[in-house]
């Protein structure tokens, strides 16, 4: 082992998961007390609480007054499910891959709903595809912001205002954190244990008018399972976006959602949510910058993502192991840091280069991120001394 000193301060958080993600500050299983368990989520009670979801999220993320918000099941990956299934067809797609869930939506479109019309933009981890080739009049699917990647489309510039395809995001690791043109988005997509720390299980889905329409004039080629029918007749089954969910809720955890709720409120909503995220996308660049061995995984500046935060290995030790030991070099850099309780669930994503992901996301406090860099400068020289040892 190293002589490298071990920091003398831990962060009061060591909750870096991008998700299940950081509790909100303050968090305690109090905030939970007036939840009505044991009560149906159709009675007035319940309908009265996930209403509150709805009407608060519009609030604090500034949707239009006519999109239309749902509470559906399965997290993020059921309310895309349910836009894919419902939606596509109609005409050709353009989807975009950066990383893995992007990959996942792509592998959905051609090999499940094999849809003939579709193409596809891919990048690596790190970068994005060129999105200046994508034609807003085809259905254009894509992720706002990319967990497993740490990159982020920069704006909304690149859809067309006057488009006749259907824009589908998925916007799970954005929403709370980044701003979102909602008038460039047709349908949007995110779970509640992302950016502000709720529990799981739960989708929302947000669609506009346009989407509407669609779904109220396109009947899909496939059968629908019973939990993706968003129509009746040919009409929009309005319940699902006043409360009415498809199935049951957790009570406890649609509670936990409006008290995560009432905190973005309470700190100055959307805007603060924002810089809250970006003051930590700063602390970690602003180490990443004078790093002799880590580096930020997206490379263009414009496209790093504030929530989740990718972090490479550039060390020419580490370069210079085979990919199986890189892999077990990263991971004993996580297992160090969780055995110091100093930071959980930071790992890269497994289909992601060897490395670390930082959550960065608004819950997580900027001191928590400052305290954590010097370990991850302490983890990393364990582990170099260790390799260069047993390769002495």
């Amino acid at each position: 082992m190293t002589d490298f000193p071990k920091p003398a301060n831990k962060p009061a958080n060591p909750n870096f998961s991008s998700g299940p993600c950081a509790k909100r500050p303050g968090w305690t299983v109090d905030a939970l007390k007036a939840a009505p368990v044991g009560r149906s989520h159709r009675a007035k009670i319940g309908k009265s609480r996930l209403e509150e979801v709805i009407d608060r999220t519009r609030a604090v993320l500034g949707i239009p007054a006519d999109y239309r918000i749902g509470i559906v099941p399965a997290s993020d990956t059921g309310a895309v499910e349910m836009a894919l299934w419902s939606l596509l067809g109609a005409r050709g797609i353009d989807a975009l891959a950066w990383e893995s869930f992007g990959e996942g939506w792509v592998t959905d479109i051609t090999k499940q709903l094999k849809i003939e019309d579709t193409r596809v933009f891919k990048a690596g981890y790190g970068e994005l595809p060129d999105l200046s080739q994508v034609d807003c009049d085809r259905d254009v699917v894509f992720t706002w912001n990319g967990t497993t990647a740490g990159v982020r489309v920069p704006n909304g510039d690149w859809i067309k205002a006057d488009r006749q395809g259907l824009t589908i995001c998925d916007a799970t690791s954005a929403v709370f954190a980044m701003a979102m043109p909602w008038d460039k988005l047709d349908v949007v997509t995110w779970s509640w244990q992302k950016v502000l720390g709720g529990e799981g299980a739960h989708g929302m889905l947000v669609l506009s008018p346009r989407a509407v329409q669609r779904l109220e004039t396109y009947k899909p080629a496939w059968p629908l399972p019973k939990i993706f029918r968003m129509t009746k007749g040919g009409k929009l089954i309005d319940g699902i976006f006043k409360g009415e969910t498809i199935n049951t809720p957790s009570m406890i955890a649609v509670e936990d959602q409006i008290d995560a709720l009432k905190w973005s409120e309470s700190v100055g909503g959307l805007k603060a949510l924002i810089a809250r995220s970006e003051g930590n996308l700063k602390a970690v660049q602003s180490w990443l910058d004078k790093s002799t061995w880590a580096t930020n995984l997206a490379d263009d500046a414009k496209v790093r993502s504030c929530t989740s935060i990718c972090i490479g290995i550039k060390a020419p030790f580490f370069a210079k192991l085979s990919a199986d030991d890189q892999a077990a070099a990263a991971k004993k850099i996580v297992s160090l840091l969780d055995k110091e309780g100093v930071a959980y669930d930071i790992g890269a994503y497994r289909d992601a280069p060897p490395g670390l992901r930082v959550w960065g996301g608004a819950t997580v406090e900027t001191a928590d991120i400052e305290k954590l860099l010097p370990w991850l400068d302490w983890a990393f020289a364990q582990v170099k001394a260790e390799f260069e040892a047993k390769a002495a």
